[in-house]
């Protein structure tokens, strides 16, 4: 893992390439941006164009296949299609509404339910958002 002095430790030979899911899926309150719409500032093809000035928010954030190496290649946020990252005792999972099933599908779904039984033992759990569905895995 390579540790750039701020921030979690990333992931080595992991960029986020032409991948853009974090500046879509999420809403971003700093920047009145609504879940599942490309922020304004998202080029096509990846970056910013505020990347300099962009928010802390945006700055501090990585999403889990970046900075967990127990995630595959499958789990390449464009390539998955559904980008995870964690909150305390809880993983979030926001899905891209275009493939609403991707976390339903293996190898998904079974590491998601293994997740979620890993995280249950510490009170944790795993939260699923498809557009307006939210699905919570208790393990």
């Amino acid at each position: 893992m390579t540790d750039l002095g701020q921030g979690p430790a990333l992931v080595a030979d992991r960029e986020c390439g032409e991948c853009a899911l974090c500046c879509i899926l999420p809403d971003i309150d700093v920047l009145d941006k609504p879940a599942n719409i490309r922020c304004g500032h998202c080029l096509s093809g990846g970056g910013c164009d505020a990347y300099d000035a962009r928010p802390a928010t945006c700055r501090d954030f990585f999403c889990l296949w970046r900075t967990d190496e127990s995630l595959s290649e499958e789990w390449e946020p464009s390539r998955a299609h559904m980008m995870l990252y964690e909150q305390g005792p809880q993983l979030t999972v926001l899905v891209d509404p275009a493939f609403p099933d991707a976390w339903r599908q293996p190898p998904y779904a079974e590491a998601l339910q293994a997740r979620a039984a890993a995280l249950k033992t510490r009170g944790g759990y795993v939260v699923v958002f498809v557009g307006d569905a939210v699905t919570v895995m208790a393990g």
